[in-house]
Parts: structure tokens; C-alpha cells; sequence
């Protein structure tokens, strides 16, 4: 077992684990700072994050899977953090996020289309001028001033992460493509998809909150639509539009 304090988004979480690999786990969000908020994970959560997990492997097809019971702690606790971080107008989105010049981009799309292979060909291009923010699920603050993304610990099978915050200047819909092409869409065109990719809080009379914050993210942000390739030129091509805002 392990107790420690990270800071997500700006709030500080006083965690009680169960097991000492998640601490080392989330060891670049480590802080001494006084906790808003505490997390503690009991084998219940464990059953519960595996039966969602088997629950949106059946909603999108794919094969179901036995996670490891350390695994399924470090989801119960993203779950937790990101529960309490939505009453702070914070979303937890499904994506790949990347930034250059301390600007963020997000890139989001169905299982399987290519979003990391997207933000890894900006970090090919841009070198040192890419930061990659999550390559899975980023956290975005909604406040009065505009978006900012910040990273997190948990980011897909890949673990590419970086404790950043930034503020985010626009989100696409990637698809695939035989060739690279970029367009600015409205929000009732990207809602369906913002609103599939997000997670919504388990409390069911929060769903209509739920509803307003993603639409007020689509109202907020400028959104795009790509169709692209595997080639380093479709960095530069959604960087050239997206970053023109």
C-alpha cells in the first residue's frame, strides 16, 4: 500500500493505494502540497473498472480482456480524480494531445484511426518545438479565459505524457484518408463526437450538466475535420490550419 499526493489539473489528490507501483506509476504529478480533495481505492473498484472496461470493449467491438489488478487501480483512481474535477468544469476526453509553441492541439477520433501516429509525426517535424500533452485521455479546463489541457499519468499504451499545462487552440476529427486535407467544422457537427469521446460522470442527474460543458467546449474551441495519411506532411498541413485558429 502506498499513500502520496499528486496534482491533476490543478487540484491536489491525497491517494490511498493498494498497491505501491501506482505511486511510482504517477510519480511526475508527486507533490508536498495540501490535498483538495482524497482518493481511496478498495478491491470493490477493482471489479467495478473491470466490468466497464469488458462493457465498452462489447460497445465497440472489441475483444474483451482480463486487466491486472494494478491496472484497474490506476483507472478506478483517473475515474475518481476525474468525478470530482468535473464539479470544477473540468472534462476528461478521449485523444491524443500534443503541443507546439506552448500551444495545444487535440485530435480525437474511433478507436483504431491513427491518433497517435498523427502526434507522433508533429513530434517527428517539429522536434523540439512538440511537447506530446496525452496520448490518451488529457484533461481540459473549461473557465471564463478559454480551454487549457493539462496532462496526466494515465495515457495509453504508449505512456507518452508530459505534467504540462496549455492552453488549447483548437480539437480535430481525424479520419483516414489517401490524402491529407483539413477543414474547420461547426459545433453541431462535431458534438456527436466530443459528446462519445468525453467521459460523463457515473451520477445520472449530472447528465444534462454533462451535455452543457461539452457544448460549451464546442462553442469554445475552433474545430476541424481531416482526412490523412501516414505521411509527415499531415502534421504540417493540420498545423498550418489549426494554428491560424
Amino acid at each position: 500500500m502506498a499513500n502520496f499526493r499528486i496534482k491533476i489539473a490543478g487540484t491536489v489528490f491525497e491517494v490511498h493505494s493498494l498497491f505501491d507501483s501506482t505511486k511510482d506509476y504517477c510519480r511526475d504529478y508527486l507533490t508536498e502540497e495540501n490535498p483538495d480533495h482524497h482518493i481511496e481505492v478498495v478491491r470493490e473498484d477493482l471489479v467495478f473498472e473491470q466490468a466497464m472496461l469488458d462493457e465498452e470493449a462489447r460497445e465497440e467491438g472489441l475483444k474483451r480482456r482480463k486487466f491486472t489488478d494494478p491496472f484497474l487501480e490506476r483507472t478506478a483512481i483517473q475515474r475518481k480524480a476525474a468525478e470530482f474535477l468535473f464539479d470544477r468544469n473540468v472534462l476528461l476526453v478521449h485523444g491524443s494531445a500534443v503541443a507546439v509553441d506552448g500551444e495545444g492541439y487535440l485530435f480525437t477520433a474511433k478507436c483504431g484511426t491513427g491518433k497517435s501516429t498523427h502526434t507522433r509525426l508533429w513530434r517527428e517535424v517539429f522536434g523540439s518545438r512538440a511537447v506530446m500533452v496525452n496520448d490518451d485521455k488529457p484533461f481540459l479546463y473549461l473557465s471564463e479565459f478559454g480551454v487549457t489541457m493539462y496532462g496526466a499519468p494515465w495515457s495509453g499504451k504508449h505512456g507518452l505524457h508530459t505534467n504540462v499545462a496549455v492552453p488549447l487552440k483548437g480539437i480535430c476529427i481525424l479520419h483516414r484518408g489517401p490524402e491529407n486535407r483539413i477543414e474547420r467544422i461547426g459545433p453541431e457537427e462535431a458534438l456527436p463526437m466530443l459528446l462519445h469521446q468525453s467521459q460523463p460522470p457515473l451520477e445520472a442527474e449530472k447528465a444534462e450538466a454533462f451535455a452543457q460543458l461539452v457544448t460549451h467546449l464546442a462553442d469554445t474551441i475552433p474545430l476541424w475535420r481531416m482526412e490523412c495519411t501516414k505521411d509527415p506532411q499531415a502534421s504540417l498541413v493540420a498545423w498550418e490550419a489549426m494554428s491560424q485558429g
